[in-house]
């Protein structure tokens, strides 16, 4: 549990900077999916980053004070319940297991969290992500205010402990990177054993299969976000779900689909024909794709910003776009003009990454933290090493009159996971074939 414990510590630590307080960090409540069955359990990150702990029903109180403390409430041992819904550690427990200075029963908390805020300098807070605690929280500080007169103080600042968290997080320790890495690997397996296993015939729940059962196989305990499986024209709607639509032969597939392990998230998409070969059409805006890609790699390293492998791959994008007339010179200019005027969004409209970690879009700023101007924009974030983002150009096309009909409904996207490391990037999802060659030989095998 050191991990976990040093988290604490470092959180501990910022709070004091600030002038101490108390730090309430809740995790994710459980959600009826219909009549009396729940969705899937899947515990706070922010919650989880600090405690390890997987239960629901439970909140960190973390006290920085004369004496630091890290207290955790949780479910109270239930022999009845855990004959039905499983075991519980129960706050004794749970306490030795996770190693927090005290545990108690969730429901104390309501007498024991007034007794935590009184002459609290500042309340560490994120306000307005659980409605319901934040009406507790409320009474919480009317109870304190009521004690007035008898010398207590009520929290008098309150600070958005998501801010603080959000800069731990962006910023991935060894282990962090070890489940990664591990997960990149299944993710990209899964990748490999829906290619081989493709065929004009095929539905995309199908390969959707294919790839849960990848997942699962290795011990991911979830997908880490709904799979995109799209064929044809499927590909070019940017969250598309896989549907129960037929690969017809000719037909590119897109596949955008990530395992969740321990908590953490990869993604990865990869594109690649139905049939196993490349027409002249899908290959020539594939080659774009994967040049693209190629140049945001190379600028994805310390001392270049989040959006330098933006702007590189959206050069290479627009250019191609040129090149093969997707997009008309004489109408829209030169390549200057293409990406000034931010012409080739018709084709290429999301960014081309974004931050990785326990969520698919993990936090972090994206943005200088720091005061500048009325009316000027921060700058963009320099990288550094342990930040983990995506790396995902694409070309999407959809018919329209001054658009060239063999290129009509060709959706492609390349996205990797990156480690940013002291002289550049590791790219984690290597293990998922992109080049056109290495895609046709894998899906002839």
């Amino acid at each position: 549990m050191k991990p976990y414990a040093d988290r604490r510590a470092r959180l501990l630590a910022q709070m004091h900077e600030k002038g101490g307080g108390v730090a309430i960090i809740p995790t994710a409540p459980e959600v009826m999916r219909n009549r009396d069955a729940d969705y899937p359990y899947r515990h706070d990150s922010y919650f989880y980053y600090l405690s390890g702990f997987t239960e629901p029903e439970a909140v960190i109180v973390l006290v920085a004070g004369k004496t630091d403390q890290a207290i955790l409430f949780c479910r109270d041992k239930n022999l009845e319940r855990e004959i039905w819904d499983g075991y519980r550690y129960g706050p004794q427990a749970a306490r030795e297991k996770f190693g927090f200075d005290a545990a108690f029963a969730i429901d104390a908390l309501d007498v024991e969290m007034p007794k935590l805020m009184a002459d609290a300098p500042a309340l560490f807070y994120s306000l307005g992500s659980d409605h319901k605690l934040d009406t507790r929280i409320q009474q919480w500080l009317q109870t304190v205010r009521m004690q007035a007169r008898a010398g207590v103080a009520t929290p008098s600042a309150m600070h958005d402990v998501h801010v603080l968290l959000d800069e731990m997080r962006l910023f991935k320790d060894a282990d962090e990177i070890a489940i990664m890495r591990r997960a990149a690997a299944i993710s990209a397996e899964a990748h490999c054993r829906a290619m081989r296993i493709s065929r004009p015939g095929l539905r995309e729940y199908q390969l959707e299969a294919e790839l849960l059962h990848e997942f699962r196989r290795h011990g991911s305990q979830y997908p880490a976000y709904g799979s995109i499986v799209a064929t044809g024209a499927n590909a070019c709607v940017l969250h598309y779900r896989a549907g129960d639509a037929e690969i017809r032969d000719g037909d590119l597939v897109l596949i955008d689909a990530g395992c969740e392990l321990d908590s953490y998230a990869s993604d990865i998409t990869r594109t690649f024909p139905g049939n196993g070969r490349f027409s002249g059409p899908q290959k020539a805006l594939y080659e774009i794709v994967l040049a693209a890609q190629a140049a945001a790699i190379a600028d994805t390293r310390p001392g270049k910003h989040f959006m330098s492998g933006h702007d590189a791959a959206v050069k290479v994008l627009a250019q191609g776009m040129l090149d093969t007339g997707l997009l008309d010179k004489n109408k829209v200019g030169s390549l200057e003009d293409v990406i000034e005027k931010g012409v080739y969004r018709q084709f290429y409209m999301h960014r081309t990454g974004h931050w990785l970690g326990m969520d698919v879009h993990d936090v972090g700023e994206y943005r200088e933290a720091r005061n500048v101007a009325p009316g000027e924009e921060k700058p963009w974030r320099a990288l550094q090493p342990g930040m983990v983002l995506t790396i995902e150009p694409g070309i999407y096309v959809r018919p329209a009159d001054d658009v060239p009909e063999q290129f009509w409904h060709i959706g492609i996207r390349i996205e990797d996971d990156a480690l940013v490391t002291a002289d550049g990037c590791d790219i984690l999802t290597s293990g998922a074939p992109k080049s056109v060659d290495d895609i046709e030989a894998l899906m002839r095998h």
